[in-house]
């Protein structure tokens, strides 16, 4: 809702000063200046809108897409696992909040949009992910079907 005011305040503003020739402001900037950034903030509402968080689990490996940071899906062989398994999580003490979160040292890696249950998974060289999922129960349902999950 934030974003779509400050989407709202710019669009208003660009639209006075560029279409109105009425400047926008006590110190208005450059036409060119509020163009920049009222793109700015229309490209970033619209990544934030389509943030979407995509896990598909195989027999073989792990996919996943954090769109718009991944275009292609990344995979994961469970060969490469020592476990895996569902948990609940701390976003905000444990990963510094939601998003794509990195640890120290690279050891530590996160996924999540919303929510407080991942999947954890923990490579073979000790380095760990954690990807947010709404269904957890359909996680462990899965990783039991196939035979992976590994606590």
């Amino acid at each position: 809702m934030i974003l779509l005011g400050i989407n709202e305040l710019f669009l208003f503003g660009a639209f006075q000063q560029v279409i109105d020739g009425q400047q926008f402001g006590v110190k208005p900037i450059s036409e060119t200046v509020l163009i920049v950034i009222t793109g700015l903030t229309l490209l970033l509402t619209f990544l934030f809108i389509n943030f979407r968080l995509d896990t598909i689990i195989k027999r073989d490996r792990i996919y996943i897409r954090f769109f718009p940071f991944h275009i292609t899906f990344k995979h994961y062989n469970w060969n490469n696992l020592t476990k895996s398994f569902v948990r609940q999580y701390a976003a905000i003490s444990e990963y510094g909040g939601w998003g794509l979160k990195f640890g120290l040292l690279g050891k530590r890696k996160a996924y999540n949009i919303s929510g407080n249950k991942g999947l954890q998974l923990e490579f073979n060289n000790n380095k760990k992910l954690l990807i947010g999922t709404n269904k957890p129960n359909k996680f462990t349902e899965t990783l039991s079907k196939i035979g992976q999950l590994k606590q």
